[in-house]
């Protein structure tokens, strides 16, 4: 519900009073003149429209200094975020670099243990060297007095003229030796192979003689059984023959009596022959339904009546 002016400016006004008028009491007021209500209308009005741009021009001043603050909190926080930007541009660039410091590290490690090993294997390989020099140097040493005694042959050879050469002819004599050797001892095992191999036949002779014996009369008594089955198996082809032409005479004729069936009904139904002369069943077919039509014909007929008694 709205509060009506009078009450409103009345209770303005006695907010400005000093104490000592907001004292009178309310039930006082009706007995003012209505001039004087209208000054303390007009002063309370004043007072009202002053205070209120007294309190406007504060509330600007607050806005002003809350834009103000806006302002600088809003730059601040663009500065903030610049930072925050800035820091973590910088932290990804950190972390770029020890990245790539790590990475440069660790290549830097394997490169070391791959120089590392390969030094170790060059260190092994140049020992092994100095041990193969060694060993050449002492066989050269055990040598030398075979070099020697090749060259005072050399000087007593003249169709050599280097070392070398005869060191080659000489491997090749030594090579030509050992092949003759080789090739006698083949031949001298396959020699050895075929005498042992003829004692073998020698002992196993007569053993064999006597195994080829059994074994010819073993095929004998199969060659007797094999010509008495052919024999057995002989007659029964020439049965089975026999048999069979019996059958086919059998058949033929069979056939034709058929044929001769089928033909004299083809006459009796005065019609042409309409199956053709191999069609033996067609024509069975053909006769068996002739005589069942007979057969009923027959039995539909009245049975004759037997002959009257003479008086």
């Amino acid at each position: 519900m709205a509060v009506p002016w009078e009450k409103y400016f009345r209770k303005a006004l006695q907010e400005k009073l000093p104490n000592s008028y907001r004292k009178i009491p309310e039930q006082n007021a009706d007995h003012f003149p209505p001039v004087l209500r209208l000054l303390e209308k007009r002063q309370e009005l004043a007072d009202a429209d002053r205070d209120l741009r007294a309190q406007k021009e504060v509330f600007q001043a607050t806005m002003a200094a809350l834009k103000q603050r806006r302002e600088q909190l809003e730059k601040k926080e663009q500065e903030l975020k610049g930072s925050f930007v800035r820091f973590d541009k910088f932290l990804q660039d950190a972390e770029a670099r020890r990245s790539c410091a790590l990475r440069r590290a660790a290549e830097a490690r394997h490169r070391a243990g791959r120089q590392e090993a390969e030094a170790l294997r060059l260190r092994a390989q140049l020992e092994e060297l100095q041990r193969e020099r060694a060993r050449l140097q002492r066989q050269l040493q055990r040598l030398e007095p075979c070099a020697r005694l090749l060259r005072r042959v050399l000087e007593q050879l003249p169709q050599f003229q280097e070392v070398p050469e005869l060191v080659a002819r000489f491997d090749a004599l030594a090579d030509t030796q050992a092949a003759l050797r080789l090739t006698e001892r083949e031949r001298l095992r396959e020699l050895e192979e075929a005498r042992a191999r003829l004692q073998r036949l020698r002992d196993t002779w007569q053993d064999e003689l006597l195994r080829q014996g059994q074994r010819r009369a073993q095929l004998l008594d199969r060659l007797e059984a094999a010509r008495e089955r052919t024999l057995h198996w002989e007659s029964k082809w020439v049965q089975i023959q026999n048999t069979a032409a019996q059958k086919t005479l059998l058949l033929g004729r069979t056939r034709m009596a058929a044929l001769n069936l089928f033909q004299l009904v083809c006459q009796h139904q005065r019609q042409p022959p309409a199956l053709d002369i191999e069609d033996t069943e067609g024509q069975l077919e053909e006769v068996k339904r002739f005589i069942l039509d007979l057969s009923a014909m027959l039995a539909s007929l009245p049975q004759a009546q037997p002959a009257a008694p003479a008086p």
